[in-house]
C-alpha cells in the first residue's frame, strides 16, 4: 500500500512540474549512442556529438529519457550527459524529473526555508540515548543483510581495490598506531600533523605521550567515538519516524560494508529527520543520512552509493585522524593523558566521552582534505562493484544532487564540507571506470 501510494505522489508532483521535461543537460563524451530503450542491446536512435545540448525527461534506473526531435523516445546512460546546475527556483521541479515514478522514495517537497544541521546544533546537543537505543535497535548482522541481497538478485564479486586501508587503518592511523619507542613518536607526529605545520613541534614532547598507540587501543577510541558522536546527532535531529526506511537502510548499509576490510565493526545505520541532503559517518561504523537525501534516491543501488562513500571515511578512519590531530594540536597540556594512553575499554569510554563532552558531534562538519572526499567516491564504486550492483549508481546520486541548485538551502552543509558536485563528477570522468567496466553494464 505504502509503495502505491509513494507511486502515486510522485505520478502527480511529476505531472504538476512543467519545467520537469524541460531538464537541461551537455553531451559529456566524444559521441553517445541514444537506445530506443533502456537497454543496451535495443536499437541506436542516433549518435549524438560533444556538448549537444540535450532535455532530459525522466530517469529510469540508470538511463536518461530524453526528447528527441522526431517525438519518439531515446536514451542514454546516466553519465553520458552532465546535468546542468539548476537555478534556485527550478530546482525541486528538476529532480521530480529524476525520480522517474519510482519515488525515490521520492517525496521531494520542502522548498524555501529548509534549516540544515549546523555547527552549533552538532556542538550543543545532548546525547539522546533512547534515540541512540533505537538506532542501534534497527541494526542487522552480515547473515540477514546477505539474505536481503539475494532476494534483491545481488552477488558479492571480488574487485581488487589498492586504495583500500588495510585492516581498516589508513595511513595516518596506522602511524598514530606504531608501537611507542624513543625515536618513533616524532616521526609520526610529523606524519599525523601533516598540513597542521611545523609551529606545533613544541608539543611534541607532551603528544608523544598519546600518538603511540596500538591497533587495539585504536579501535577501542574508534568504537567507543562512535555512539557518542551519533547519540548528539541524534540529539540535535531524531531518527525519521519510518521504521521501514529504518530497516531497509541497515539491510543496505550492512551488505556494503560487508564488502570491506573492515567488514565486523558494529555497523549501525539510520535515517535521521531532517529535510536537508546531506549524511554524516561517525567512527566506528555509525552511519546517518539525512531523510531530504534518503528521499531522493530512487533505488537500493543509489542508496548504497551514498553509504558506500560514508563507509569508506568510517574503513579509512578518515574522521577519526581528524580528531587525532585535533588531540595532538590541543594536547600541549597534560589534560587527562594518564587516561588516554592506557589501552583500556573504559580508558578509550572515557576519552571518547570528554571528547564529545568538549567538542559535541562538530566534528561531523569539519571539512576533511579533498582527496579523502575524492577518495571515498572511488571507494563507493568499488563496494558498489562488489555489492553486485553497478557503480554508476554513484554517478546518478551526484546528478540528482545537481538538479537541486548550487544555491539550494538543503545543500548548504554538504557543500560547505565538500567539494563541489562538478568537482567530483570531474573526478570520475577524469579516472574512468578501468577494471569495474564489465559492472557498469550491470541493471
Amino acid at each position: 500500500m505504502r509503495a502505491q501510494h509513494m507511486a502515486l505522489l510522485a505520478t502527480v508532483l511529476l505531472a504538476s512540474s512543467v519545467s520537469a521535461a524541460e531538464l537541461s543537460a551537455i553531451v559529456q563524451k566524444p559521441s553517445v549512442d541514444v537506445y530506443a530503450q533502456p537497454r543496451l542491446d535495443a536499437p541506436k536512435v542516433t549518435t549524438l556529438k560533444r556538448d549537444t545540448a540535450v532535455k532530459i525527461f525522466a530517469q529510469q534506473g540508470l538511463w536518461y529519457q530524453l526528447q528527441m526531435p522526431a517525438g519518439a523516445p531515446g536514451f542514454v546512460r546516466v553519465n553520458d550527459v552532465r546535468i546542468a546546475y539548476a537555478d534556485l527556483e527550478s530546482g525541486e521541479g528538476n529532480v521530480r524529473a529524476l525520480m522517474g515514478g519510482k519515488a525515490g522514495e521520492g517525496r521531494v517537497s520542502e522548498t524555501a526555508g529548509v534549516r540544515g544541521i549546523d555547527e552549533s546544533d552538532l556542538k550543543s546537543a545532548s546525547l539522546d540515548q533512547a534515540q541512540l537505543n533505537a538506532m542501534i535497535g534497527y541494526r542487522v548482522d552480515a547473515a540477514a543483510a546477505a539474505t536481503y541481497a539475494a532476494g534483491q538478485g545481488r552477488q558479492s564479486t571480488s574487485v581488487a581495490y589498492a586504495g583500500e586501508a588495510e585492516g581498516g587503518r589508513s595511513a595516518g592511523t596506522a602511524a598514530a598506531a606504531a608501537a611507542p619507542t624513543k625515536s618513533k613518536p616524532a616521526k609520526s607526529a610529523s606524519s599525523l600533523l601533516g598540513s597542521l605545520g611545523r609551529e606545533f613541534s613544541s608539543m611534541l614532547g607532551d603528544a608523544a605521550k598519546v600518538i603511540p598507540k596500538s591497533d587495539d587501543e585504536v579501535a577501542a577510541e574508534e568504537l567507543a567515538l562512535g555512539p557518542e558522536i551519533a547519540g548528539r546527532i541524534l540529539g540535535a535531529r531524531p531518527l525519521w519516524n519510518d521504521a521501514g526506511a529504518q530497516q531497509r537502510v541497515n539491510l543496505v548499509g550492512r551488505w556494503v560494508a560487508s564488502q570491506t576490510s573492515r567488514p565486523d565493526l558494529p555497523w549501525t545505520f539510520g535515517v535521521i529527520d531532517t529535510p536537508e541532503v546531506n549524511a554524516f559517518a561517525a567512527p566506528g561504523g555509525f552511519i546517518l543520512i539525512a531523510r531530504g537525501l534518503y528521499e531522493l534516491l530512487s533505488s537500493d543501488s543509489e542508496l548504497a552509493a551514498v553509504l558506500g562513500h560514508e563507509i569508506s571515511h568510517c574503513v579509512q578512519g578518515d574522521h577519526y585522524n581528524v580528531i587525532r590531530k585535533q588531540e595532538m594540536a590541543t594536547y600541549g597540556k597534560d589534560l587527562a593523558l594518564k587516561d588516554v594512553d592506557s589501552g583500556s575499554q573504559s580508558a578509550a569510554s572515557g576519552y571518547a566521552r570528554r571528547y564529545a563532552e568538549e567538542h559535541g558531534a562538530a566534528i561531523m562538519l569539519t571539512s576533511l582534505d579533498r582527496e579523502a572526499e575524492y577518495h571515498a567516491d572511488e571507494a563507493a564504486e568499488i563496494y558498489l562493484a562488489r555489492a553486485g550492483m553497478n557503480p554508476l549508481a554513484l554517478y546518478a546520486v551526484l546528478q540528482k544532487m545537481t538538479a537541486l541548485g548550487s544555491e539550494s538551502a538543503r545543500l548548504a552543509q554538504l557543500y560547505k564540507t565538500h567539494p563541489p558536485l562538478d568537482a567530483r563528477l570531474d573526478r570520475i570522468d577524469r579516472r574512468g571506470y578501468g577494471a569495474l567496466e564489465p559492472y557498469v553494464t550491470r541493471e
